[in-house]
């Protein structure tokens, strides 16, 4: 269900070129394109929890989430959920979709905390993008990139063990020429994102911590005293 039509203020078509135009897949396009596209694109707005699509259904529309948050999922018979991925503001997704010839979600997307997403028309960028040679090469790169991301994220389910998932993500998310953060997203969630269970990742923080590699507050605050001490712990579980 979405929000209350009445407590925001719908957009204009001027402004919904102007959201278009910040996310980088649209950043090749004539004004006249982006007006084109924001004629057929609608803001969705959503409260936490609520699904924006789910698996199976048609595709319709490729998405730009503005902002909040997102997960992709899928859930397992006997209810088990998996979280494919993470999408944070200015991300896109649903791209490769338009390219199968009945195109279908491979997965589930719900809303982590209030969200605001743009759904663009999936014929219509279509038609815009048989006209715009440069976007054509930046989706094909975006939409390599995601693949060869999550190549990545399957080695490292497989291959690498709990501790090393964690340290790694922590890692990851640290910002250049800082020393401390706040985690994006619950530590429930992020257990689900690294395929393990809640006890576990609050057993391996507690590790890290009375290792003095990285510890992670209360308020999801995470400190990192020496990031290449966090690095090395990252290399060589690895390697074990």
């Amino acid at each position: 269900m979405l929000h209350d039509p009445h407590r925001h203020a719908p957009p204009t078509l001027h402004d919904l070129a102007k959201i278009l135009r910040s996310a980088t897949i649209f950043g090749r396009l004539t004004d006249p394109q982006l007006q084109t596209l924001a004629r057929r694109t609608r803001l969705v707005r959503l409260d936490a929890g609520e699904i924006l699509f789910e698996r199976g259904e048609q595709t319709r529309a490729l998405y730009l989430l503005v902002q909040g948050q997102l997960k992709l999922y899928r859930t397992s018979p006997d209810g088990n959920e998996v979280i494919i991925d993470l999408l944070e503001a200015g991300m896109t997704f649903g791209e490769a979709r338009m390219f199968l010839a009945d195109p279908h979600w491979h997965v589930s997307c719900a809303a982590l905390g209030d969200t605001e997403v743009v759904a663009v028309d999936l014929p219509t960028f279509l038609a815009v993008l048989r006209d715009s040679i440069d976007t054509a090469l930046v989706l094909l790169r975006q939409i390599s990139e995601r693949a060869e991301r999550h190549v990545d994220d399957i080695e490292r389910l497989a291959l690498q063990g709990g501790a090393c998932r964690v340290a790694s993500y922590l890692l990851g998310q640290l910002p250049p020429g800082r020393s401390e953060y706040r985690l994006t997203v619950t530590k429930g969630v992020l257990a689900t994102r690294l395929g393990l269970r809640a006890e576990t990742l609050s057993r391996i923080l507690r590790q890290l911590g009375a290792e003095g590699i990285v510890t992670v507050t209360s308020r999801n605050v995470v400190c990192v005293p020496n990031r290449q001490k966090l690095r090395r712990f990252v290399e060589e579980a690895g390697k074990a």
